[in-house]
């Protein structure tokens, strides 16, 4: 690593691109992470809160949307205002884990509008998918419309969430090395 480029610290990240390698240093994090508190930020705003110009700043976050390290934006929605008030935390177990079983799991689940976040596992269970759901009735129906119907099931393990303690966005410093997160 060349520590003599000046805005390169020993903290920095790299992620090559098919053009060339983008440095993450801290403005950069610190964009981040004010553009993960607020998507909706104006370039303005979000210049003065990182200490550049709205040019530079503009310039930075179009960078890091085209190595890849910002992939979108999006709103966070309040479930209880749609009447989802269930989180249902389910672990799947298959018949078998050949590639053919696991890519029809992975497609029929991604036709599953009930199921919010689904996750590959090592251990016991194959899956761990998470379900939003009006009230236990629902979550019933979801059961046997959706979930009974996915294909090489041979378990299915459901858990409710009593309620939420932590949701959130990964923060930017757990990116850098020496900032005591690991």
């Amino acid at each position: 690593m060349d520590i003599s480029h000046p805005r390169r610290n020993p903290a920095h990240i790299q992620k090559e691109t098919q053009e060339a390698a983008v440095d993450i240093d801290r403005i950069d994090l610190a964009i981040i992470r004010e553009l993960e508190r607020d998507g909706r930020v104006s370039h303005v705003e979000l210049a003065e809160r990182v200490g550049l110009s709205p040019t530079a700043c503009a310039r930075r976050q179009k960078a890091l949307e085209e190595a890849g390290f910002i992939i979108g934006y999006s709103a966070r929605l309040s479930l209880e205002k749609f009447d989802l008030a269930i989180s249902v935390i389910v672990r799947i177990a298959l018949e078998k884990q050949s590639e053919e079983a696991l890519v029809a799991f992975e497609k029929a689940v991604q036709r599953c509008p009930s199921i919010v976040r689904c996750l590959l596992m090592s251990g016991t269970d194959d899956y761990l998918i998470t379900v939003v759901a009006r009230d236990i009735a629902d979550y019933e129906r979801i059961h046997m419309t959706q979930l009974s119907r996915l294909p090489g099931v041979a378990r299915l393990h459901s858990s409710f969430a009593l309620r939420s303690i932590v949701d959130r966005a990964v923060p930017p410093e757990v990116f850098m090395p020496g900032t005591g997160n690991r």
